[in-house]
């Protein structure tokens, strides 16, 4: 490994190392009492003495994540194609689309009680309506933008609109696609996060409600940390399998 490629895999673990850090110091400098904000070395012992209540109620977490944004992904993916690979739909349905996005999400979860009760359905469908729309506005955009004289270079060799969608349309929306599942993911845990606080009996959203309500900060912060590395795992993956999945787009790989 050269110097660069071994500066670039070490980088993100120094900027983490140097947060952490910075935070512990300032802790012990300025004295800050626990209750009000816990170092990262109180964190984790909080972690480490509760870690059987932390594991369940992030795999609580995870297992509502994953199904909402799975949902996502495949109502995202459908109707993207679709928007997408009409002007004419793209461009009646964008408001509509825009209008849906700007409506708090956290502000559907009392609605989502309303119809479905107290538990793991309000968590996962407020994670399918954070990460849908990101997920469907970039399929749309990435088929909506395929360059007209390839599509008329196709239907002369007599490709139907179908094939052209299948065979052109989508591998050229994957990097769009891919795009949008690092940031949909993010935003899953955000929403399956909430829903648990609003409206759920377990998870790590019940669990930091539950631990701030009793003043228990340590144990808040370690749960803030445990789902910060959840976000960063599910990332990672979403990454690995962009750069294994688009390769051929990218042209280059040097920075600007």
């Amino acid at each position: 490994m050269n110097r660069r490629k071994l500066r670039q895999a070490l980088s993100p673990w120094l900027t983490a190392g140097g947060f952490f850090a910075v935070w512990e110091v300032a802790c012990l400098a300025f004295d800050i009492p626990q209750s009000i904000l816990p170092s990262p070395i109180d964190s984790v012992k909080a972690g480490i003495e509760f870690w059987p209540v932390i594991l369940s109620a992030s795999m609580q977490t995870l297992y509502t994540t994953l199904v909402g944004f799975f949902i996502a992904l495949v109502v995202g993916v459908v109707l993207g194609a679709l928007v997408g690979s009409s002007q004419a739909m793209y461009r009646a349905t964008n408001p509509l689309l825009i209008g849906f996005n700007s409506v708090p999400k956290v502000a559907m979860v009392p609605v989502l009680v309303m119809w479905f009760g107290i538990g793991t359905v309000p968590a996962i469908l407020t994670a399918f309506l954070t990460a849908f729309f990101p997920i469907l506005a970039n399929v749309a955009t990435g088929i909506a933008t395929l360059e007209p004289e390839l599509a008329d270079v196709l239907r002369s060799l007599g490709a139907k609109r179908s094939v052209i969608l299948r065979k052109v349309g989508l591998p050229r929306a994957l990097p769009y696609l891919f795009a949008s599942l690092k940031v949909a993911i993010s935003l899953a845990f955000v929403g399956s996060v909430i829903a648990e606080m609003v409206a759920s009996d377990g998870g790590i959203g019940y669990l930091l409600l539950t631990a701030s309500s009793s003043f228990r900060v340590p144990l808040v912060f370690a749960a803030l940390l445990v789902v910060g590395v959840l976000g960063i795992l599910m990332y990672l993956i979403a990454d690995l399998i962009e750069r294994r999945s688009t390769r051929w787009a990218t042209r280059g790989g040097g920075s600007l």
